[in-house]
């Protein structure tokens, strides 16, 4: 046991004396300290100390940090607790949420600029349990099967975000392009709340002619209209008691919005060419990738609608935003495919994913999936070569578009950000992202030899050393180095 001198007080529960250690270390320059080693006993001295912060690990001898926090959390749940885990899953980062975790890190908390969110992440929470906010409980129930994939930062942004809506009766508005994985975002919101063991109802607003949208989503009665011969129920009806999710909201037209807005305001629907109410209790989630503030602004879109869809927002990142997802992605489509065919999975050289992570995706997660799929089909069972992924980008045509085409996309989402009121020094964001990118890849095809970047790029090492650090692309310190190690 170790004991500062600090004001707050931190527990630090960790079965790694490695790992523990170095929290320790770099917590107590600011806080007290006390270190335990297993979730039971971290639950003896949280009963009986007062602490300002709990930081546990996941994975432990005994109880994980995920039980701990289920224990605890209703007990004392004025108290962040933050989970640390190096075995990351979707299912882990929503959990962590759901049941009351102020945050969650993955580890290693490796490079300075880690190290620097962490500590302030713990101020935060510091502040938080001064201020007497208090994390919301959140309900149980069975976890979705992982089908969200990804470690980057934007996709623990969302589970983060899912965890925190899931078990609240909100509606949810998901934004992203098309083929990110709205969908996915919404079943997951689904399984994680209350209504988990009812009905799940998808209804395509854009693939759906809009004289049959009102019918589709409220039923009609028998003789309401040339061809109803009989009744049908619609998708509100269908989901009574679950969740209805609206994808491509935005293509909906103004009228049946407004029929929409009413059902969703007094939970009342009636059935084209019915008089009778009849009363429904459906969650709503809706999505879309247009720019609903610009159909608002132009009136395309009610702005009442709006902004009842935005009790919660999420939003779900480009494939761009979240390069280093893509090993992961491809793993995990190449076992979907072999699943789905009852092959055995094709593996993939590192050359052919090098090509897939840093391949200039003007597209989505969806794409992506097209490429490795189409990769698996030529392998014929083989492993996926550098030259079997040229082949399979070629034949969707991804490689044969215009770098110029990303470029336009990338300016056209800056100035549509500073149209909506965001950053407006455009063209510094857009010359540091070059910057990044070149830096990025310099280091790459160079395997992280600076004096070899420097040759390249025209400038003296002690510049691509200071470039490296601004963009976060090279651990430093020996602070970082401490925690890196353990």
């Amino acid at each position: 046991m170790n004991n500062g001198t600090k004001r707050h007080k931190i527990l630090v529960i960790d079965d790694d004396e490695r790992v523990a250690g170095a929290l320790r270390r770099l917590l107590e320059q600011d806080y007290e300290v006390e270190t335990v080693d297993s979730a039971e006993e971290g639950l003896q001295w949280a009963q009986k100390e007062n602490f300002d912060i709990i930081v546990t690990d996941l994975q432990m001898r005994g109880q994980s940090g995920l039980d701990f926090i289920k224990t605890l959390h209703p007990q004392q749940p004025q108290v962040p607790i933050i989970l640390l885990t190096g075995h990351h899953t979707t299912d882990h980062a929503i959990e962590a949420i759901k049941f009351g975790a102020f945050d969650y890190v993955l580890k290693p908390i490796s490079s300075q600029d880690e190290i620097q969110e962490f500590l302030a992440l713990i101020a935060k929470a510091v502040a938080t349990r001064v201020g007497a906010n208090t994390p919301a409980a959140e309900s149980d129930h069975n976890p979705p099967t992982g089908a969200m994939v990804g470690r980057s930062r934007p996709m623990q942004q969302v589970f983060k975000e899912i965890g925190r809506v899931a078990a609240r009766p909100v509606v949810v508005l998901v934004r992203g392009e098309t083929g990110t994985g709205k969908e996915l975002v919404a079943r997951a919101i689904h399984r994680y709340s209350d209504r988990a063991d009812n009905p799940f109802v998808i209804v395509n607003c854009v693939a759906i002619p809009e004289a049959l949208l009102e019918s589709e989503l409220f039923g009609h009665e028998a003789g309401a209209f040339t061809g109803a011969q009989t009744l049908r129920v619609g998708k509100f009806e269908q989901a009574d008691k679950g969740t209805i999710f609206l994808d491509e909201i935005g293509d909906m037209s103004v009228a049946t919005q407004a029929k929409l807005l009413r059902v969703m305001q007094e939970s009342v629907i009636r059935r084209v060419g019915g008089r009778e109410p009849i009363r429904v209790d459906v969650r709503v989630i809706a999505a879309t990738h247009r720019d609903l503030e610009h159909g608002v602004a132009t009136k395309a879109f009610r702005e009442d609608l709006y902004y009842r869809l935005n009790d919660a927002s999420i939003r779900l990142p480009s494939l761009r935003e979240r390069r280093e997802d893509i090993p992961q992605l491809v793993q995990h489509f190449l076992q979907f495919h072999s699943g789905s065919l009852a092959a055995v999975q094709t593996n993939i050289k590192p050359e052919a994913l090098r090509i897939l992570q840093y391949h200039s995706w003007p597209g989505t997660v969806r794409e992506l999936k097209n490429v490795v799929q189409q990769a698996a089909v030529l392998a014929r069972g083989y492993s996926i070569t550098a030259e079997i992924v040229r082949a399979a980008l070629e034949q969707t045509n991804l490689s044969q578009r215009e770098s110029s085409q990303y470029l336009d996309s990338f300016v056209a989402e800056l100035l549509e950000n500073v149209v909506n009121g965001g950053r407006g020094n455009a063209q510094e964001v857009l010359s540091e992202w070059v910057e990044r990118e070149l830096y990025s890849q310099a280091m790459r095809l160079s395997g992280d030899d600076q004096s070899q970047v420097a040759r390249w790029l025209g400038v003296s090492r002690p510049t691509v050393r200071e470039r490296l650090l601004y963009y976060g692309l090279h651990p430093s310190g020996q602070r970082a180095d401490t925690l890196a190690k353990a």
